[in-house]
């Protein structure tokens, strides 16, 4: 996930709102999916009724201000986002949606910032026929906590640990863009209006792949959601399936925006650009016809990218094979200022 640095709140035009009023008002719609969520907001826990056969997956990420995400953010944007980047973490496991809690700290209660906030989470929470069941509010500086619940059939879940030796390696969508967009913000490039609304779009209101993660489910092996750079988290498959890989990094689609940079600059942004929240995924050789049926199902690209192997490491090359001296890392939040 792209850093920001530190910044400046600016909460201002509020008035004095009750914690429960806050909730009551931008938080609390009435239960839909009543066959698998027993009780909803409003005691001390939410119930779930897990289905027969199936495993409940969890996830949780915390955006917080000025690390994750600017001071002004669009806070319906920021709705879309914080919510986005937990189903992101569903879709690499290859689990359908089912609810998800919110903890908030705010500043304060702005009536403007939580009517767009709340508009932006539900939006995308309601494409997914996600439902908010419980979580917590409190004043303090601006953070978001979001943990995410799925299900997913028994042995079906596409685990990291669980790429074998001979896979191709696929990535979904365009890489790059939103380390793009940061480039611009942060004076290191200057791209013209139409570039870097195309690449903000990136940034600020990734799009979860849940349908295809749902899509490789019995096709792929392994698979993660790309929020660190390609290069690292795909250095977290090889871990833990105790395999190494060779990529070609002028495989690696790009924006229309980053498409138009220098090649160097494309090469080491959809390396490790960050806040991508593509799927990384490995699988077999042979169902390449599958892998490519189940992104047209899904409505995405997909493009083949390396290849599992024995020995450990990731290597890197060019087109014509060569190899590249190019950083593998990702981004470490005690290991980056």
């Amino acid at each position: 996930m792209i850093r920001l640095g530190q910044t400046s709140p600016h909460w201002y035009n509020h008035y004095m709102m009750s914690e429960f009023d806050l909730i009551a008002h931008y938080f609390t719609r009435p239960v839909r999916r009543t066959g698998r969520i027993a009780l909803g907001i409003g005691d001390d826990c939410a119930l779930l009724k897990p289905a027969p056969g199936v495993q409940l997956a969890i996830s949780t990420d915390m955006l917080v201000e000025g690390r994750h995400f600017f001071a002004d953010a669009d806070p319906a944007k920021l709705g879309h986002k914080c919510l986005a980047v937990n189903l992101s973490d569903l879709a690499a496991m290859g689990a359908q949606p089912l609810a998800f809690t919110l903890a908030l700290s705010l500043p304060a209660a702005r009536v403007e910032w939580l009517t767009a906030f709340s508009d932006g989470l539900f939006g995308l929470a309601d494409l997914h026929d996600c439902e908010l069941i419980g979580g917590d509010t409190t004043k303090g500086p601006l953070n978001i906590c979001i943990t995410v619940f799925g299900d997913i059939p028994i042995g079906e879940a596409l685990r990291r640990d669980s790429a074998q030796e001979g896979d191709d390696i696929w990535v979904s969508g365009a890489l790059g863009e939103a380390r793009l967009a940061l480039a611009h913000y942060w004076n290191e490039i200057v791209l013209d209006s139409a570039a870097l609304e195309s690449a903000a779009a990136r940034m600020h209101t990734p799009t979860p792949r849940v349908e295809l993660g749902l899509a490789l489910r019995g096709i792929a092996h392994a698979a993660i959601d790309i929020s660190d750079g390609l290069a690292g988290d795909l250095g977290h498959i090889l871990q833990r399936s105790r395999l190494g890989a060779t990529v070609n990094v002028d495989a690696l689609p790009s924006g229309p925006a980053l498409a138009r940079q220098t090649q160097e600059l494309r090469r080491r942004y959809t390396l490790g650009g960050g806040d991508d929240y593509e799927l990384c995924f490995t699988a077999p050789t042979a169902r390449r016809e599958a892998v490519l049926a189940a992104a047209q199902s899904a409505a995405v690209g997909v493009a083949r990218i390396g290849r599992i192997e024995a020995a450990p490491g990731l290597r890197l090359v060019d087109e014509a094979g060569t190899a590249l001296a190019l950083p593998t890392t990702s981004f470490d939040h005690f290991a980056t200022p």
